[in-house]
């Protein structure tokens, strides 16, 4: 089952009179203004733009915003929803990804990408960074990239080895997959290659080495989790000693690391992902994105894994906002969480130029949420504040990639969404004969 969108986006796409709400440089809230698209590219964003040759869509009683960008997720888990809910990180790591994923085949890796990300593209997420470690053999590799093309979503995809694994450890799987599936990488491709390996926490530094430089070899980022140990109890620092911090890299998590630790990572031009939700209910440590902020950290949200919380942006958004008024530090408002989700979360992937806002150039990566539903009555008052607050996935109402319609009218349109349904649930029976 390919399923791979090919509907093309029309040469020019009008979304009429609807309240646009860009983030950059701030967050703000326009009234009946449209928005054009040409050839998959924001074109204008005004009042009463002509409409000539164009196909109009009607986004009155609609918040039109940039597509959301969850910058750490590990797709593949779609097929293990809810399995961890109850579990700490440390019986979610025996479980998952030492009982789980050994069972994974490439068929249900396949299955868990596919529906995962049109997971993401129903709830208004355009763009996800994939951190994939279930590389078990080279074909998973080639099947999760094939799960997220097919499903027509905006991907960063974080090659990474399995933790508990060793042999499956093989950078020329990582070299071939990059000759063979990304040999045209450019700047229009949906999908693209990142490297997910251990890092300086978990990993012993000769082989963090060997990792960066196949990053820079293969000239791709790289997107990595970190905290204070096992293996490096200091493990940026241990990244600045070998020369190896640089402006790519992604780092997830961090919630142990004192902030000397962070404030390295801002002064190299590297990127946080935060994942609130995942962090609290986990144990990760104490709120970041009051730190990251402090600091001058380029940060992004993560929903991590869907074993254990939401798959929406929207519970991300309030979990960011709630618990980081647990913290010390300056009082983080609905718009900050918002930019975050949004701009921040592009800038965090290296792809703010391209997406995370509605300036004139960018990709028209874009979200309509009616306001004409029970629990968005009043939006007008705040429309980004009733993102924050009040919407949920069923407000999504129509999905823009790069200007072609992935959802609209409250559905997705992919053709073969009932049977990437019906294959994740069978991969999810598989797997769950391991548990």
């Amino acid at each position: 089952m390919s399923g791979a969108p090919t509907s093309p986006s029309p040469a020019r796409l009008l979304l009429r009179g609807g309240t646009v709400v860009d983030t950059d440089p701030h967050v703000t809230a326009r009234p009946d203004t449209d928005v054009l698209i040409e050839h998959g590219v924001i074109a204008a964003v005004g009042h009463g733009l002509s409409a000539e040759g164009a196909e109009v869509l009607d986004a009155r009683e609609r918040i039109v915003l940039p597509g959301f960008v969850d910058t750490h997720r590990h797709v593949w888990q779609s097929v293990l929803r809810a399995v961890a809910v109850d579990s700490d990180l440390g019986d979610y790591l025996g479980l998952v990804l030492g009982r789980l994923s050994p069972a994974m085949r490439p068929e249900d890796v396949y299955a868990g990408n596919l529906v995962g990300a049109l997971e993401c593209l129903d709830g208004g997420i355009t763009t996800v960074q994939d951190f994939s470690h279930v590389q078990h053999r080279a074909e998973h590799g080639d099947a999760a990239v094939r799960g997220l093309r097919a499903a027509g979503i905006r991907a960063v995809f974080g090659y990474g080895y399995p933790p508990f694994d060793p042999a499956a450890r093989d950078p020329r799987h990582v070299r071939d997959l990059r000759e063979r599936l990304f040999a045209g990488d450019g700047p229009d491709d949906l999908v693209t290659l990142a490297l997910a390996p251990g890092g300086p926490s978990y990993t012993p530094i000769e082989l963090v080495e060997e990792d960066w430089q196949l990053a820079a070899d293969l000239d791709i980022p790289l997107a990595v989790h970190v905290g204070s140990g096992p293996v490096a109890r200091r493990p940026i620092e241990a990244l600045r000693e070998r020369g190896l911090l640089n402006a790519r890299t992604l780092y997830v998590h961090g919630n142990s690391l004192p902030d000397d630790e962070l404030a390295m990572i801002a002064d190299s031009g590297g990127a946080l992902s935060i994942a609130p939700a995942i962090e609290a209910q986990m144990g990760h440590g104490a709120p970041m994105i009051n730190r990251a902020r402090a600091l001058g950290l380029v940060t992004g949200l993560g929903v991590d894994v869907v074993t254990s919380t939401p798959g929406d942006m929207f519970s991300l958004l309030r979990a960011a906002l709630l618990t980081s008024q647990l913290a010390d530090g300056e009082r983080l408002f609905a718009a900050d969480v918002l930019r975050m989700a949004t701009i921040g979360g592009a800038a965090a992937l290296g792809l703010a130029d391209r997406i995370g806002s509605l300036a004139v150039g960018k990709q028209a990566d874009l979200v309509l949420l009616r306001t004409d539903t029970v629990n968005m009555v009043g939006a007008a008052h705040d429309p980004a504040g009733a993102v924050v607050a009040s919407a949920h996935p069923g407000n999504v109402d129509t999905v823009l990639v790069a200007g072609r319609t992935v959802k609209q009218a409250g559905r997705l349109t992919h053709p073969a969404r009932i049977e990437a349904v019906t294959a994740a649930r069978s991969a999810a029976e598989h797997v769950a004969a391991a548990i």
